[in-house]
């Protein structure tokens, strides 16, 4: 660990008597574990964590994006921060202009935007994309430029930025997603290079070969460790494939995971000195909120130091339709409200998007996702409140059960029973995978609702989980997923 900076005489602590040679030992994980969180409690007691990052206050360019704000969302549990990603190409150099090809004049709008929730214990970070296209309602607001006043009307979402800078953005994301954001975050692409190249790059691993000549990326399959402008290139291509905006997004959430990795396991939060650098080089260019300062930013290091892959979790919010054009707005996507709506509560209610890692790690592979499967449960039996229990263990392990089960016909089902339309067969296959010794029954007319019909032989639900890690309601992945393997 680098030496803490000089200070004066006056300053310093009373010279100590030194111990005597200790022979040394080779110390246990838990006891490297403990050394570990010892030194940091020694260097937050001595003050000189927070003295160096202290002095990059003043570095970092303070904006408003709650002024004047009515009527906001409940605060909940946790902290949540609005990651915006800025075009920012007038402060690039002509070269870093020829090449990472970002000719053009800058659209003075956001590239990016995330929410990212950090949760209350600080032992979980969950990432929200929200794509730039998105269909989205301004609330009324001054124009920023103009002065000008104007009502409720349709935008896409990332056109918020231009019309009414960081504060119509805040207003806007937080009226569709009733979440309220407590800090503001803005980056743009200087401040995103310099944090690359302060860390010493970033490893990424690709299967296919990643090719967009708007950016100039171009990967062959396997590992890679990219700098800062090559990080921009990755970050920003969107003609890789046909997934264009929607793709660019999972490749930002892959490359923040292995920021993440890079930044936890490369010990720069242990060290204040390095710390001191890696946040220098990002504040130096970067907007934020009047409160995110000096003690948050301390928060934010001490909790991301027990930060894994394992620990982060991405996904986007859930896209209802594609290609929904508006007039005067062109080709926007629109959210699927009642799976958003599911998403935004499980932030506000400081939960997890997925389930335990060790519960996914065990959880038997199928092709479809338990939370794409309706499910209406029977008690076949004469013995009571089984369908009662049947169904709350499937609703566990993430079926969308009714809630509601009923008493079957027959009350004297053996062998449990999984009903089905042949059209959702690879449903039935997935569920009966949940119901070892089951017995798949094709009826058609069924519809998209399966039925089970509870026997007597059934004893506990088995937890499954989609083949595709992206697959489930929220097309949810953790950092490790997703990472190098």
């Amino acid at each position: 660990m680098p030496t803490p900076p000089r200070r004066s005489p006056a300053a310093r602590p009373p010279q100590r008597r030194p111990r005597p040679p200790v022979r040394p030992k080779k110390k246990p994980r838990w006891a490297m574990r403990a050394a570990t969180t010892l030194s940091v409690v020694v260097l937050a007691s001595a003050g000189i964590g927070h003295a160096v990052v202290t002095s990059l206050d003043a570095d970092i360019a303070r904006v408003d994006p709650f002024k004047d704000m009515k009527n906001r969302p409940r605060a909940g549990h946790g902290m949540n921060v609005l990651l915006v990603g800025t075009d920012g190409r007038d402060k690039i150099t002509e070269q870093e202009r020829r090449q990472y090809h970002l000719g053009g004049a800058p659209c003075h709008c956001t590239d990016t935007i995330m929410i990212v929730h950090i949760s209350e214990d600080r032992e979980r970070a969950s990432v929200v994309s929200l794509p730039r296209d998105s269909y989205a309602m301004t609330p009324p607001h001054t124009d920023q430029t103009t002065g000008e006043h104007h009502g409720p009307h349709p935008i896409k979402i990332n056109a918020a930025y231009a019309e009414g800078g960081p504060n119509l953005t805040v207003q806007t994301v937080e009226s569709m997603t009733h979440v309220k954001i407590d800090h503001y975050l803005e980056v743009d692409f200087t401040s995103f290079m310099k944090t690359v190249d302060v860390l010493g790059g970033v490893k990424i691993c690709t299967a296919e070969p990643l090719k967009d000549s708007y950016t100039g990326l171009d990967l062959p399959a396997g590992t890679h460790t990219l700098m800062g402008g090559q990080a921009l290139q990755y970050v920003r291509s969107r003609h890789v494939d046909g997934a264009s905006d929607l793709g660019r997004m999972k490749r930002q959430q892959r490359f923040l995971a292995a920021l993440i990795d890079q930044a936890t396991s490369s010990g720069v939060l242990l060290n204040p000195l390095k710390f001191r650098d890696v946040t220098r080089a990002v504040l130096g260019s970067v907007r934020a909120d009047k409160g995110f300062g000096t003690d948050e930013l301390l928060d934010l290091g001490r909790a991301m130091r027990t930060f894994s892959p394992s620990s982060s979790e991405f996904t986007t919010v859930p896209i209802g339709q594609m290609g929904f054009v508006v007039k005067g707005i062109g080709s926007t996507l629109k959210w699927d409200e009642p799976k958003a709506a599911k998403l935004f509560q499980a932030l506000r209610d400081d939960k997890p998007l997925t389930v335990h890692k060790a519960a996914r790690a065990n959880a038997v592979k199928v092709d479809v996702a338990p939370q794409q499967i309706q499910v209406q449960v029977e008690n076949g039996t004469a013995t009571g409140g089984l369908g009662k229990r049947v169904d709350a263990a499937l609703a566990a392990t993430g079926f969308r059960t009714t809630h509601q089960p009923t008493s079957a016909a027959d009350h004297a089902v053996r062998r449990t029973v999984v009903v089905y339309d042949p059209r959702w067969d690879r449903s039935a296959k997935s569920l009966a995978a949940a119901l070892p010794g089951s017995e798949l029954r094709a009826v058609k007319g069924q519809g998209p609702v399966l039925k089970v019909i509870a026997g007597s032989d059934f004893k506990q639900v088995t937890r499954v989980r989609a083949t595709d890690v992206q697959q489930g309601e929220f097309g949810v992945v953790t950092g490790d997923e997703v990472g190098c393997s």
